[in-house]
This record gives C-alpha cells, structure tokens and sequence, in this order.
C-alpha cells in the first residue's frame, strides 16, 4: 500500500510549528526522507552559518537511516551549525546531552561498520579456502600462454599475437610474465 502525500495543510502545520520554535526560514521538501538526494536540504545545509541551528519536526524528517542521519549532522557540523528535532528531544547538537546522545549513536553505528567489515573478510577468506576464485575470468588458459611465449620468442610482435588471440596488447604482456622461460 503506498502512502499518501502530506497534504498542504499538514505542511503548513509543520511549519507553524517550525516557527513557533524560532525558525526564521523554513525549506519545504516535498520528497521523501528516504531519498539521499533533497535539493531543499542541501540548499538549507549550503545556507547554514556559524551558529545557526538547523530544526526539523522528527529525526524521519532528515533522515531514514543511521548512516545518512550521521552524514547530514557531520555536513552541518563542518558549518559550525547545531541541529535539533522538535519531537526528538534527546537530539539537540546545541546542548551537551544531545551532543553525547548523538556521539553514541555515532559511535555505534561505526561499531556496526566494524563488525560487517570483519564478516565480510571472513566470508572471503571462507570462500578462498573454499577455492572460489575472485576477480575476472582469464582471458587466455595456459596452454594459449606456453603458446604465445613460443610464438614471441620465434619473433611474432605483440601486435601479432594480441590479434591473433583476440585480446589487447595488455594482456599479451601479462602471459609473457607469468609463462616460466
């Protein structure tokens, strides 16, 4: 079931209450949070200056995830900015609770990198003792290599061979190292 579009006079809800808050101006996006690219929230970002104090009406607002949310308040740090959310109290980069709150959040999230970045290597591992072989297929077997060395070695040019073989001039060089003389 897909869910309707706010109507106007939510919106407009939403941004009484904005201003009931402070707010002096206010960017109205009407795509989805869970979309990463927000022309309106990059245009509030790029308008941020020291000091200034980014409001939404709840986290959902900015952001659908844990890594964009972290993104977002790193790209208005880096503009000496705060951030806070009228419905999410504990989120308030302008007071010390909310900066602990969110340096928590960070710190697991990085945690949660951490840990998938070791299953993964742990997988790869797995499959190499596994013999799964990673990367390209080659090109040319062995038996096309021993005969390309042959063929070089009678005098055929690089050029020769690679159209021969169908394969670029690259290539030829790279079985020319790996063939044993």
């Amino acid at each position: 079931m897909r869910a309707s579009r706010p109507t106007g006079k939510s919106v407009e809800t939403q941004v009484r209450r904005l201003r009931a808050a402070g707010a002096r101006r206010v960017f109205r996006e009407v795509a989805s949070g869970a979309r990463a690219a927000r022309s309106q929230l990059q245009r509030a970002i790029a308008k941020l200056e020291g000091g200034d104090v980014l409001m939404v009406m709840r986290l959902d607002r900015l952001a659908r995830s844990t890594r964009d949310l972290l993104n977002t308040l790193a790209a208005i740090a880096e503009k000496n900015a705060g951030f806070r959310s009228l419905g999410d109290v504990w989120a308030d980069t302008t007071t010390p609770h909310g900066k602990l709150m969110l340096t928590v959040l960070s710190g697991l999230a990085e945690f949660e990198r951490s840990l998938i970045m070791c299953r993964t290597q742990a997988g790869i591992a797995r499959a190499r003792e596994l013999g799964v072989a990673f990367g390209r297929p080659a090109r040319l077997n062995p038996r096309q290599k021993r005969l390309i060395a042959e063929r070089y070695a009678t005098g055929a040019t690089m050029r020769e061979l690679a159209d021969e073989f169908d394969v670029g001039e690259a290539t030829i060089w790279r079985a020319l190292r790996s063939e044993p003389t």
